[in-house]
């Protein structure tokens, strides 16, 4: 098997990573909501190890900020299985702004 600098180590001891390989991940990254998005993407980064961040980042087209955060959220264990996104974001309703 080939092995290249900066391969990406996904899979049962995969160094390398076929072109048919990275167009299913991201495939199947994008059906995933964000939050899955990200959590699966800090698990891959830390099979990679060192940079994994940076590199999965690339991968997916995502923030290495992001997958840094799926992967301390995966340490941590702080994952709430009941929303996608904190409580309390987002724009205020229109009906709330109106004057009227």
């Amino acid at each position: 098997m080939d092995t290249k600098a900066g391969a990406l180590g996904l899979g049962a001891g995969l160094r390398v990573v076929p072109d048919e390989l990275k167009a299913a991940i991201v495939l199947f990254s994008s059906l995933l909501d964000e939050q899955q998005r990200r959590l699966y993407a800090g698990l891959e980064a830390m099979k990679v190890g060192h940079g994994g961040d940076t590199q999965v980042a690339e991968l997916l087209g995502i923030d290495p900020g992001t997958v840094a955060r799926g992967r301390q959220e995966l340490l941590s264990g702080d994952i709430s299985a009941g929303r996608v996104r904190r409580a309390g974001g987002g724009r205020p309703s229109a009906k709330k702004a109106s004057p009227r």
